[in-house]
């Protein structure tokens, strides 16, 4: 849908495309000038996901390795932690299935007396 630009938009609009390159004029020039629209608002941001919590994968991920000692883990081990944390927050089963293990197994070894 084309807007219909004032008179003074208009002015801006040629003064903009003259201090554009050649190449970039012809680009515009080929799309259609009277189509192109310099003063279109930005889309929104993309929205960043956040689980349950309101936290991010990044935050998830900072709060969890600020209660380990830096000495017990090692990039893969803070890699895995980045990979859960984006795979629950982007609700991906996959990950899921593995944080659903990971209690199970934790209960487990806990019923067992082995940890």
């Amino acid at each position: 849908m084309i807007r219909k630009l004032s008179p003074e938009d208009e002015k801006r609009k040629k003064t903009i495309f003259d201090g554009m390159s050649p190449r970039r004029q012809k680009h515009i020039l080929k799309k259609g000038y009277d189509d192109w629209d310099p003063f279109i608002e930005p889309k929104d941001p993309v929205d960043l996901r956040v689980d349950k919590s309101r936290r991010t994968a990044r935050d998830l991920a900072r709060e969890f390795l600020a209660t380990c000692e830096a000495e017990r883990y090692s990039n893969a081990f803070g890699q895995g932690v980045w990979d859960i944390c984006l795979g629950l927050v982007n609700d991906d089963d996959r990950y899921k299935g593995m944080y659903e293990f990971s209690c199970w197994y934790r209960d487990l070894l806990k019923k067992e007396g082995l940890k």
